[in-house]
């Protein structure tokens, strides 16, 4: 699967400010700020990197179901799709 470039694009964006939190909570811990700081941190990364996650799903599903008129390999792509799905929710 290749991602469009608008949505690379968008993924290394949102991987760099990710980035940047991570030091950011890095930091914070050498600081020794409160731990109720550093988890809203931690938490912001963590939706950043639900986001990622919801950008590549959509591409693979979006990618699998119009990639093939052939019942067999859109059967398979679906296949694969659910199982994304399933890893995604855990």
């Amino acid at each position: 699967m290749e991602i469009e470039e608008i949505n690379k694009i968008k993924i290394l964006h949102r991987l760099k400010k990710i980035e940047g939190q991570i030091r950011g909570i890095q930091s914070m811990i050498v600081e020794n700020r409160t731990c109720a700081d550093i988890l809203t941190q931690v938490s912001a990364v963590k939706s950043a990197l639900n986001r990622i996650n919801k950008l590549l799903l959509e591409e693979k599903v979006y990618s699998c179901l119009n990639s093939s008129d052939d019942v067999f390999i859109y059967q398979n792509n679906l296949d694969e799709i659910i199982e994304l799905i399933i890893k995604f929710l855990r």
